[in-house]
């Protein structure tokens, strides 16, 4: 099964980003949430920033402010993810093109979308 990392995770259901590590795990992706915080959240652990998570990621999805982006884009580059998911407000053209620079697949997409319409795994 396909790692996934939350970038901009929330333990608020109200958040994209909760309902997104919902939906995730409920279709049997292991997440690993990333937040300011690094709590846990729905019952899994939490993590401060990309690179304390070791395994290997197959996609990160971003809920993150565009600003904030430049404090973890090096991460991002070092982790070599196979693609980065820009989910609605999160583009910054500066950042994919670093990405794609890298050789980084890169969505301007709903992670939600993609999941409900079964084309989360066929990007």
């Amino acid at each position: 099964m396909k790692n996934v990392a939350i970038l901009g995770a929330s333990d608020n259901p109200n958040r994209y980003a909760y309902l997104a590590q919902v939906k995730l795990q409920e279709q049997g992706y292991f997440v690993y949430p990333i937040s300011k915080s690094g709590k846990d959240i729905l019952g899994v652990r939490g993590y401060t920033r990309l690179n304390q998570v070791d395994e290997k990621l197959d996609t990160i999805t971003l809920y993150l402010n565009p600003i904030h982006l430049i404090d973890v884009l090096d991460d991002i580059l070092e982790k070599k993810p196979r693609r980065v998911i820009f989910n609605p407000g999160t583009e910054s053209e500066t950042h994919i093109k670093r990405l794609e620079q890298a050789d980084i697949v890169v969505e301007r997409a709903c992670t939600l979308v993609l999941l409900s319409t079964n084309q989360f795994e066929s990007m």
